[in-house]
């Protein structure tokens, strides 16, 4: 179903810039920022815009199902499933009532549930999360890890895989998966960003420790449930009427979809098990860009939601980093914060624009190409609602530091797979090629050390960027779809 309001809603893109307000304990105060004006004519495009972007991907990018919610304006302006919940039978998506796996957007659930802590004074950001935790991550460097460091994905833990299993019968309790599988820590906490799925796994069992409620049932009584989100919930597997409204997950296979079964990470609950509909998500978008309240609920304070929006840690100078538990998009012309999520069969990213009151949820299901699929939908959009020029090219001379670079989101305790580098190398005085697992795409330097994605695919933008930076002996480089994570020179 699509539910479309009428001009006068679609023209209420606006949002009051507040005044700051006392942040809560170990942390900065957030900041006031401008409104901005969505233009009324762009925004009553978009549902047909959207329907030509997904119809376009079913039919080239392996797209199975998916569904879009947009928020604007306090109200919820589109919401609309496209293709199959479940191929083989033939049953769409229902844009209201099918349930999709947000992923790694579930994060954004487990850290509202940890800043609701914060304010209730049971749980200090700048606290040592062994403080909360009972068991010890040994402190084999020389700082420990502080619960704001679970914040921005910068514990300094190696990442490891293990956190789904095949069936119920490999689940354990989530205080017993992380007291038995604590990663190495491979470099001091709060230095870089290097996405921890471990982490945030901790930050919800902290949730669970100081609150006396378990992590499912605190979620569902001080998050879903005043905000109405009917559906949504980290139990697995799904029963009743969210099993049979669950959307399949699928392989690409001989050129048909084939279904693959439901997935399990209740080992790390917090990090990613999510389930839920695009109204659920829609309603979460509300409340956050509501500063908190949505109709007579509020889970958050004004300034706590405000705050949460504002950057906490950057790995390089010139590109956006990590807020509060979102990543940010976009640091202006709006400001944009949100999460990307993927599990192996679904893949969603939900954005946030404050200064615009307006925000939208997808997630894909298909083949390998649905994830591209995924990228492509968000950047279209935001293409298309806030559009951005090219930057100026840079002329100066400068040398960019080419070779292998390799990500700082790995497995130490492994041998690398130098495969999987990315490997830059020059084209002309001010031109890079990067390529990524056999892939290449061109760059323009538009700074001393920073460059541009050129593509003729979107002209609205927006364009990803890419910054070295680090001495000479630790070059390091990222891009700006990721401020959770850095790749480093190797060769």
């Amino acid at each position: 179903m699509r539910r479309v309001l009428g001009s006068a809603a679609l023209a209420a893109a606006l949002m009051a810039a507040m005044p700051a307000a006392a942040a809560p304990s170990g942390a900065s105060a957030p900041v006031t920022r401008p409104v901005t004006r969505i233009d009324p004519a762009r925004l009553a495009e978009l549902p047909a815009f959207i329907d030509g972007v997904m119809a376009q991907q079913i039919a080239t990018r392996e797209v199975a199902g998916a569904v879009v919610t947009v928020v604007s304006g306090g109200e919820v302006i589109f919401t609309r499933g496209y293709g199959y919940a479940d191929v083989d039978r033939q049953i769409p998506v229902d844009g209201e009532k099918t349930l999709f796996r947000p992923g790694s957007v579930s994060k954004l659930f487990t850290w509202t549930a940890l800043m609701q802590q914060v304010e209730k004074g049971r749980v200090k950001l700048g606290d040592d999360v062994n403080k909360y935790l009972d068991f010890r991550i040994p402190n084999t460097q020389s700082k420990p890890i502080l619960v704001r460091d679970l914040l921005t994905h910068a514990p300094g833990l190696e990442d490891r895989g293990g956190i789904t299993v095949d069936s119920p019968a490999g689940f354990v309790p989530l205080g017993t998966f992380l007291k038995d599988n604590i990663p190495t820590r491979v470099r001091e906490s709060g230095v870089e960003s290097s996405y921890s799925n471990y982490g945030s796994a901790i930050a919800g069992y902290i949730v669970q420790r100081v609150s006396g409620e378990v992590f499912p049932d605190y979620v569902d009584r001080h998050i879903f449930g005043p905000l109405g989100m009917a559906s949504a919930t980290f139990r697995e597997p799904l029963t009743g009427a969210r099993a049979e409204n669950m959307a399949l997950g699928y392989d690409f296979k001989d050129g048909h979809f084939v279904a693959k079964p439901f997935e399990l990470y209740s080992n790390v609950m917090p990090a990613g098990s999510a389930s839920a509909t695009a109204p659920d998500m829609a309603r979460f978008m509300l409340a956050h860009l509501g500063d908190g309240k949505l109709g007579e609920a509020r889970v958050l304070k004004p300034e706590t939601m405000r705050l949460m929006r504002e950057t906490l840690h950057k790995n390089a100078p010139s590109l956006p980093g990590m807020a509060y538990g979102y990543m940010v998009v976009r640091e202006s012309g709006p400001r944009l914060v949100g999460h990307g999520g993927n599990t192996a069969d679904f893949h969603s990213f939900m954005i946030l624009a404050p200064e615009a009151d307006f925000g939208f949820f997808v997630s894909t299901t298909g083949g390998q190409g649905s994830y591209g699929a995924r990228t492509e939908l968000q950047n279209a959009i935001i293409g298309h609602i806030f559009p951005e020029a090219p930057a100026p090219r840079w002329t100066s001379t400068s040398t960019p530091p080419v070779g292998a670079y390799r990500t700082n989101r790995r497995t130490y305790s492994e041998p690398p797979q130098p495969e999987f580098d990315i490997k830059v190398s020059a084209s002309g005085p001010h031109g890079l090629v990067v390529e990524t697992r056999g892939n290449k795409t061109y760059w323009e330097q538009i700074g001393p050390q920073l460059y541009e994605q050129v593509t003729a695919a979107r002209a609205g933008g927006p364009f990803e960027k890419l910054e070295f930076y680090g001495p000479e002996n630790d070059r390091k480089m990222s891009f700006s779809s990721q401020p959770h994570v850095l790749y480093r020179l190797v060769q």
